[in-house]
């Protein structure tokens, strides 16, 4: 394992010139608002190795690999990995291979799992013994460095596998699409609305109570980064809503931070409603949807994709309802979505 920048500097050497690289993350993330990045996994052509990046206090060498123009992350399930990295780096990798987004384009199943892909691909049975381990521990037992190299060591050859097969199908644009809808920063910096709209509960609270829902979802999320802890640890959402239309009452303690922060802070309530996707379908409703699933289901055996991939069913629901944001509306399932009509 990788543990003193004099031990990366020769490994960054030894791999100069690779441009594919597999690359996983190991991060805790129980009792923290960001994910703390304990470890990273690295496979090329000829090398597999493990980077203590707690041990590593300068990863800015590491970065300049990683973000170089010509390198490839091959990744099994890219999001929270790209995440771990943006924070410290505040950078986004420039070309992605994600190998379940490319497994699902090929008709397995949407969350297709790393181990299903070696068993499937390479003959190889991955036990997950330490899903649940304290990376932050050190030091490392063997057999959990083994457990960790093994979620690169087959990356590279399952790429090249999903790769032909996807290049053979003609969906290496559509893999594109999907993998650049990954790298846009504000999937790593959420902006204050979306996280806002994604409040249990929000679209059931009466209109007059989401501008302060709004002001008190905004609160919350500047104590939990500025104190590093779960939102849910500061405030929940049921606590959140309850605030917001008076039905309890804030702490005179609580209620003058609050109010400091937004005489501090530019807060403004854009006005948007959350979509009340909670209501369930009329009979029309759910004429038109079963309908609308025959025709994803049929594109979906015509194209061997599985159905969901297309469009969810609880998508499926909002489309219908003409929120014109579900994937249907967007990219290659538009264009053949549009084909069939």
């Amino acid at each position: 394992m990788i543990q003193t920048k004099e031990q990366l500097q020769s490994y960054l050497g030894s791999i100069r010139g690779e441009n594919y690289l597999g690359i996983d993350t190991e991060f805790r993330r129980i009792d923290t608002y960001y994910p703390k990045l304990c470890l990273v996994q690295i496979s090329s052509a000829d090398s597999v190795e493990c980077i203590d990046v707690l041990s590593i206090p300068d990863l800015e060498p590491l970065f300049a690999k990683l973000y170089q123009e010509d390198t490839v992350w091959i990744v099994h399930s890219a999001r929270q990995d790209i995440e771990a990295f943006y924070l410290l780096s505040e950078r986004l990798p420039n070309n992605l291979f994600d190998t379940q987004i490319a497994a699902a384009l090929l008709n397995l199943p949407l969350q297709v799992s790393y181990q299903v892909l070696t068993e499937q691909f390479e003959g190889v049975f991955l036990e997950k013994a330490h899903a649940r381990f304290d990376w932050t521990r050190r030091p490392l037992p063997d057999d959990v460095m083994e457990y960790a190299l093994n979620d690169v060591r087959y990356l590279l050859p399952i790429f090249k596998k999903l790769q032909a097969k996807l290049k053979s199908a003609n969906k290496l644009d559509w893999l594109n699409e999907e993998t650049n809808a990954l790298l846009k920063p504000e999937l790593y910096d959420t902006p204050i609305e979306n996280i806002f709209q994604k409040i249990k509960g929000v679209s059931r609270l009466n209109n007059r109570y989401h501008a302060l829902a709004f002001q008190l979802c905004a609160w919350r999320e500047d104590t939990a980064r500025r104190k590093n802890k779960p939102r849910k640890w500061i405030m929940s959402d049921e606590k959140l809503l309850d605030y917001a239309c008076k039905k309890i009452l804030l702490s005179s303690k609580s209620e003058d931070k609050f109010n400091d922060f937004i005489t501090s802070t530019d807060i403004l309530f854009s006005g948007g409603t959350p979509t009340n996707n909670h209501k369930p379908l009329n009979n029309f409703e759910k004429n038109t949807k079963s309908q609308l699933q025959e025709r994803i289901n049929n594109i979906a055996k015509e194209y061997n994709l599985p159905p969901e991939l297309l469009i969810t069913s609880k998508s499926l629901s909002k489309y219908i309802r003409g929120d014109l944001n579900a994937s249907l509306c967007r990219g290659w399932r538009a264009k053949l979505f549009n084909k069939e009509n």
